[in-house]
């Protein structure tokens, strides 16, 4: 049985692995000069 809870758990998992990457790709983007993409609030 797949609940809420284990999605939810899921999807903080990646949210976590995604806000780590945007940070280096921001720290790469501003080396280059590029603006990093704003994070969404949630």
């Amino acid at each position: 049985m797949y609940t809420i809870e284990m999605a939810y758990a899921r999807m903080r998992e990646l949210q976590d692995l995604a806000n780590r990457s945007r940070a280096h790709q921001s720290a790469t983007a501003a080396r280059k000069g590029k603006k990093p993409r704003a994070a969404k609030k949630g």
